[in-house]
């Protein structure tokens, strides 16, 4: 199974790779281009486009996956790959209908992106759809937490609050060169750290499938960005960053019997949550409506103090990277144990906002 991860994880970057050149050579060709404006970060006119690449690499891999499964189907047929490979097939065949429901939502919130990035829709109406999407994949393709609650109607409602949440984390996250990407790249590998250690092979490989489509844009979207992923980027990544949340088991009785690990994906969210929280309530004091996109973001903050757009990224990434990693602990540790990673995320958003909100001063001490 080893081998099989790493080729599909190369084989994702790949293809992601070379679909990001592509469009960007498309986006180039007919202007399909973001160009400067006061409430953007960049100050050159940069291709968009990218989502489109990062849903294209997702979709055909999921497309293959769900023709494998049926190929799974046939006696016989894929014996090839040898029994750690074929012994999920009863799981797999299982998780096609499922699948399928993840795939027609995720191509609605990418045709809702590409749209947008065109036409600059109204933020209610993009709600509605992505709440539309939400509630269908948690409902239909049973991508919940029950929280300890039976109610498969409650639960989907929550879940879907959950989903939309983590879709326009992102989308507010996508500020600045490589910020959304990266950040979802390294979310994500924590994310797949708690899908191994559940045994859950299907989630661990759609985990693996994301990281590398991610890993393959980001050649281009890393500081300075060579094309940007735009709202079609956006909704799907954060959308897949929710599904894999929602999917990954965190109660497991056998490791520690204790409930708290199901906050692992708030503490793994903590960046971008607070990204989103805290201009949020920034507009909103401001009186401007929080969906009006503007440079008030915590990384526009942080550049603001003489940090380069790459500094600026890799601090936001060695800080998803901080919490991420004491949420991995969360199944080994008792409830002291867990207090303290619950304390070290806030002291790690701490730094970052007396950082962000700390005037800058230029004067030199003589």
């Amino acid at each position: 199974m080893t081998i099989l991860a790493v080729v599909l994880l190369v084989g994702c970057f790949s293809l992601s790779a070379l679909s990001t050149a592509a469009v960007r050579k498309f986006a180039i060709r007919t202007g399909f281009v973001s160009h400067p404006v006061d409430d953007r970060h960049n100050r050159s006119i940069v291709p968009l486009g990218g989502g489109i690449a990062i849903f294209f690499t997702i979709a055909i891999v999921l497309a293959a996956a769900i023709a494998a499964v049926k190929l799974l189907a046939v006696p016989g047929y894929l014996d090839w790959l040898g029994e750690s490979a074929t012994i999920h097939t009863p799981g797999f065949m299982s998780k096609v209908n499922e699948l399928i429901v993840m795939l027609l939502c995720m191509s609605a919130l990418f045709a809702l992106g590409l749209w947008d990035d065109k036409k600059h829709l109204g933020p209610f109406f993009k709600l509605i759809v992505q709440f539309a999407a939400a509630i269908v994949a948690a409902y239909f393709a049973n991508v919940r937490v029950e929280f300890f609650i039976e109610s498969k109607i409650l639960t989907s409602l929550l879940s879907a609050f959950w989903i939309v949440l983590i879709i326009n984390a992102f989308n507010f996250l996508d500020n600045m060169d490589g910020l959304s990407a990266g950040i979802a790249v390294i979310a994500t590998a924590v994310l797949f750290t708690a899908a191994a250690l559940s045994g859950q092979v299907f989630v661990g490989g759609l985990a693996i499938v994301f990281i590398g489509t991610m890993l393959g844009f980001l050649v281009f979207n890393f500081p300075p960005a060579k094309i940007f992923m735009g709202d079609a980027g956006s909704l799907v990544v954060g959308f897949v960053v929710a599904m894999l949340t929602l999917r990954i088991t965190y109660y497991h009785e056998a490791l520690s019997g204790r409930w708290y690990p199901v906050l692992m994906p708030a503490i793994v969210m903590a960046v971008p949550l607070y990204d989103f929280i805290s201009v949020t309530l920034l507009r909103i004091s401001q009186g401007k409506s929080p969906f009006v996109g503007d440079t008030q973001h915590f990384s526009h903050r942080m550049k603001r103090h003489g940090l380069t757009d790459t500094q600026t990224v890799l601090t936001l990434y060695l800080a998803t990277l901080c919490t991420g990693l004491g949420a991995t602990f969360l199944y080994q540790v008792d409830l002291a144990g867990a207090i303290l990673i619950f304390v070290q995320t806030i002291m790690v958003l701490s730094i970052i906002a007396i950082f962000e909100t700390t005037v800058k001063n230029d004067k030199v001490d003589t």
